[in-house]
Parts: C-alpha cells; structure tokens; sequence
C-alpha cells in the first residue's frame, strides 16, 4: 500500500527570497535589441518634437524612451523594486505539497498547481522553475527539505 506525502511551509517573500527568485527564473539581455522599444519612442518623440506638432506630447515620449531605458538597464532593481511595494512583499506564505499538487497560501492570494496542469519544469542549483498554464512558479529549495525536493522530482519525472 502505497503512502501519501504530504509537505507543508511557511515562509516570508522578503527581499532575499525576491532577489532569488529573479536571479533564477529570469534572464537578462545585455544587447543593444532589448532597448529597441525605448530607441523607437525616442525617435518618434524626437520626429514629434522637430514636426512642431505638440511639444508636450513629444516631450513626453521621449521621457517615457527614457524611463524604458532605465528599466531595461536596471531591470534586476527595477524588478526587486516593484515586488517589495507590492502588497504581498514581507507577507508570510504556507506551501503545501502533496499528491495532487503545489498549493500557495498567503494573505492575499491563494493558488494550487495540479500535477497534471505542470508543462515543464527545471531543476537550478537554487530551487525548481514550473513553468504551468497561469505562467511561470519558482520554489526554493531553501523552503524545501530534501524529501520534498526528491518527491517534486519524482512528480516531474512521472508527468513528463
């Protein structure tokens, strides 16, 4: 007869965990193509600008070329900065694993990822990425113990 497993934890998405998280799932372009979007808004805010038509209007593109750049050069802090003003920042979350998926529980939001809806999956030095119909979920595995991590595998190794 075979037993169920059953994992539950409780952690804080704090600063670190953010940080993690975006080092892991997330990578960064260093290329001259991820400023094309700014590069296209300042040169039809500067078009805009020389035309006459509106210099607000034009003054306003290119500042908002300018802030897109920002971002993209920043897009670690940019990130990171956008997590810890959101609502969730600093707030304590229960996952709990078991036979019918990943559950995510927190004050604010609660989500289950079933077994059956994960597409694909990989496995960092630092934690696990599931990548699921709603989007992309990264674990820890500094929130997962070993058995947990070696039933997470054994679940993705089953369905894929």
């Amino acid at each position: 007869m075979k037993t169920s497993f059953s994992y539950t934890k409780s952690y804080i998405l704090n600063k670190e965990y953010f940080i993690e998280c975006f080092e892991e799932s997330v990578t960064v372009e260093r290329s001259i193509r991820a400023y094309y979007k700014a590069l296209i808004l300042f040169l039809i805010g500067a078009c805009l600008l020389f035309t006459g038509i509106n210099a607000y209007a034009s003054l306003f593109i290119v500042g908002l070329s300018a802030v897109e750049a920002l971002s993209v050069r920043f897009k670690k802090a940019w990130w990171l900065w956008r997590q810890m003003i959101s609502q969730s920042a600093n707030n304590d979350v229960e996952i709990s694993i078991n036979d019918q998926g990943i559950t995510s529980k927190s004050l604010y939001i609660n989500s289950q990822i079933c077994w059956e809806d994960i597409q694909s999956s990989s496995i960092t030095d630092r934690g696990i990425l599931i990548k699921h119909p709603a989007g992309t979920s990264y674990l820890s595995k500094l929130i997962l113990d070993q058995s947990a991590i070696d039933f997470i595998r054994q679940k993705l190794n089953n369905n894929g």
